[in-house]
């Protein structure tokens, strides 16, 4: 395992993208702070540039990093079932190409040991975005992810290829700095 990991750690270094088991779905992700791999993960979903990402974090301490934490999220987080992501306003420290159009960006804090010793190794947020093209359906478990997106990808992680996961996405609530909450997806 810790060849492996090692081998993805470079991979996203060098400004690779990689498909990987998240808390909810499989996900293309790359380092949230490299501009030239978050641009391929535009052009590997053709997407629209004007669509945000969301990014993962694995500790308290990072999302702290990077954004201030309104009271009304640390208990979201706390008391939520559902891996849950958190749109925030003012980030600090991310490329603007991440960014939604009012500067705000989504981010979830990890439960996933997996995501969790990924993010630590490489000691910077990941990108996390469905393992689709834009507009089509998520995938659920590896083997729903088309063979254009594994061609697309510098490298798909081995781990937990056979599980379904319970989760089509996370719940998505914007929070501003003031506390005022709406949620964006159930």
């Amino acid at each position: 395992m810790t060849i492996i990991m090692e081998n993805i750690i470079q991979i996203l270094k060098s400004g690779g993208t990689i498909l990987y088991p998240t808390d909810t779905i499989w996900g293309i992700g790359c380092d949230a702070t490299n501009i030239e791999a978050v641009n391929k993960i535009f052009d590997i979903k053709k997407r629209e540039k004007n669509k945000s990402m969301i990014i993962l974090v694995e500790s308290e301490k990072r999302l702290q990093d990077l954004v201030d934490v309104p009271e009304m999220a640390w208990e979201i987080i706390d008391l939520s079932e559902k891996p849950v992501t958190i749109v925030y306003e003012n980030p600090r420290g991310l490329p603007k190409e991440l960014l939604a159009e009012d500067g705000s960006i989504g981010i979830r804090l990890v439960k996933n040991d997996f995501c969790k010793k990924l993010i630590t190794k490489l000691n910077k947020p990941l990108v996390s975005t469905s393992a689709n093209f834009s507009g089509e359906k998520s995938p659920l478990k590896f083997s729903d992810i088309s063979s254009e997106i594994l061609d697309l990808v510098d490298y798909a992680v081995e781990e937990d290829r056979e599980k379904v996961s319970k989760y089509p996405g996370s719940s998505v609530i914007k929070i501003w700095n003031d506390n005022r909450i709406k949620v964006l997806r159930e």
